[in-house]
């Protein structure tokens, strides 16, 4: 009798253990441990200005997830003023100032930021800097190839040897 129960008990306990291998994996497929590499399909680029002294503006660029999934980022993306009102590029793009770059997993409405500061182009001689209205960012996010608008109204530099534009990874 003795051996009956022992083998009924070890027969209930492997059934009991299958199961919650099988639930364990249904539920992993379900919600991937890594979720993808956020895309301008997840984010939504801001502008957000701040601080100013001796000729620059602090702000930042905030990307926040609008999707409904998680997704991650990590590095830097691109940075340039646009203008002409049909996204010309203006002087050149923003100068990476080294930062550590972790990668950062967002999940829906969460945000992530790249401190910028913009140096004023007043100070350049006009003849050097070449004045130009500026209508707003090109915003690339880290590793996608499409860019999106975000309108920022200033004057830039149309020599690319000026550099006003330098940025953080996005954290």
């Amino acid at each position: 009798m003795r051996g009956i129960v022992r083998d009924v008990a070890v027969l209930v306990l492997a059934t009991v253990m299958g199961l919650a291998v099988v639930l364990a994996m249904s539920v992993d497929a379900a919600h991937p441990a890594t979720p993808p590499q956020c895309t301008n399909d997840h984010l939504s680029a801001s502008y957000h200005g701040g601080d100013a002294a001796m000729s620059h503006v602090y702000g930042r660029i905030v990307l926040l997830n609008t999707s409904d999934e998680a997704c991650w980022v990590r590095g830097y993306g691109g940075l340039s003023y646009v203008g002409g009102g049909d996204g010309t590029q203006v002087g050149t793009a923003a100068d990476r100032t080294p930062s550590k770059h972790p990668r950062t997993v967002l999940e829906p409405g969460d945000k992530v930021r790249s401190r910028v500061v913009e140096t004023s182009a007043a100070p350049y001689p006009k003849k050097k800097c070449q004045p130009t209205e500026v209508d707003g960012f090109r915003v690339y996010i880290p590793d996608e190839t499409r860019a999106q608008f975000v309108a920022h109204p200033t004057t830039g530099c149309a020599n690319a040897e000026i550099h006003l534009l330098a940025h953080k990874a996005y954290r």
